[in-house]
């Protein structure tokens, strides 16, 4: 089973935690986006990353001084997004290393797929950025089917808790063999579903963590998920698609940091 996320925008680097001993699996491709990306202009990245000009300046200094064999952090405490807060893999058990290491797959428009233990190094560039690259129009045509089959393992089970922007470059290519499951996390509203961004985002994090902390092997293992005040809601629920409910609303200091980390974290929000 295999578990996919998207990537976050902020990013930070931390050489001391742990030594980086694997790159990710799409160097030569990484490669090609870094060389294309040095020799656009300031003003063709600044567009390329549609931000501000303080975040531009930033990331081409990045890109003008990138190695991408030095100085590398593990992907998993590189990417500084509210997911990865929830996820708190900070603080995670050397169990839980061993089993998201296995089972989870960090989903970048730049590395392709990345372990969670790959090393990484600070970068802009999302999977929907108007990329044109090697007589490609996209960085969808990019990658092509290559991110799909790296996902894919033994047992064709997806769990999908990847944003949009990222899960269309699995969903395009799964197969008739394959078992994928998108996790929705949502509230009730007029009796329809409703995902607010910075909740499910949490929620996607928690769930990482929860599958981590009971080593979950099997799809149904994930529907015992009550983190956050959210349960499993068996009638709106398929196959292909578990819902999480939240029903309980946390208290005002969670309501509070939710909304703290909403807006320290503007720039970095993905596509639900």
């Amino acid at each position: 089973m295999r578990i996919i996320i998207s990537p976050a925008k902020q990013m930070r680097v931390d050489t001391d935690t742990f030594t980086c001993s694997t790159l990710p699996v799409f160097m030569e491709k990484t490669e090609i986006l870094m060389q294309w990306i040095q020799r656009l202009s300031y003003e063709e990245q600044k567009k390329l990353w549609a931000c501000s000009d303080k975040i531009a300046r930033q990331n081409a200094e990045r890109f003008e001084n990138m190695d991408l064999r030095q100085n590398l952090t593990p992907a998993l405490l590189s990417y500084d997004g509210i997911q990865y807060t929830y996820m708190a893999p900070a603080v995670f058990e050397d169990g839980q290393y061993d089993y998201v290491q296995n089972h989870l797959r960090i989903l970048s428009g730049f590395y392709g797929v990345v372990k969670p233990m790959d090393g990484v190094v600070p970068y802009r560039l999302e999977m929907q950025a108007k990329a044109a690259v090697s007589g490609f129009k996209n960085l969808y045509d990019f990658w092509g089917d290559s991110l799909y089959r790296e996902v894919a393992d033994d047992s064709r089970i997806i769990v999908n808790l990847a944003s949009k922007e990222y899960s269309r470059c699995i969903e395009k290519y799964l197969q008739p063999d394959d078992r994928y499951i998108t996790c929705t996390f949502g509230e009730m509203e007029d009796d329809k579903i409703v995902q607010k961004g910075v909740y499910a985002k949490m929620a996607r994090g928690e769930m990482v963590r929860f599958m981590a902390g009971i080593h979950a092997e099997t799809p149904e293992q994930i529907k015992a998920f009550n983190w956050s005040g959210y349960h499993y809601d068996q009638e709106r629920s398929s196959d292909n698609e578990y819902v999480f409910i939240r029903t309980e609303v946390p208290g005002k200091g969670n309501n509070e940091q939710a909304q703290n980390s909403g807006r320290a974290s503007a720039a970095d929000e993905q596509e639900i």
